[in-house]
């Protein structure tokens, strides 16, 4: 049986991650390198805080600028 014949073959891209989320902190311990999957795992909570914070933005500027938000 020519098992490696049958093995599918994947590339597996590396991303460059902040461990704190920091692009200042580029300290020798903060940078780390993860597969696109596990970096898009990583930034979760990040991305997640960052949409809560520019809906509330929008939503603040349609309160002061054309009433309430509808």
């Amino acid at each position: 049986m020519d098992v490696l014949g049958r093995a599918r073959r994947t590339y597996v891209v590396l991303a460059a991650a902040h461990r704190d989320h920091d692009t200042t902190n580029n300290a020798d311990a903060n940078p780390a390198a993860f597969c696109q999957r596990c970096h898009m795992i990583h930034d979760r909570p990040e991305h997640q805080r960052r949409r809560r914070r520019t809906l509330f933005r929008r939503k603040a500027m349609g309160d002061l600028f054309g009433g309430p938000y509808a």
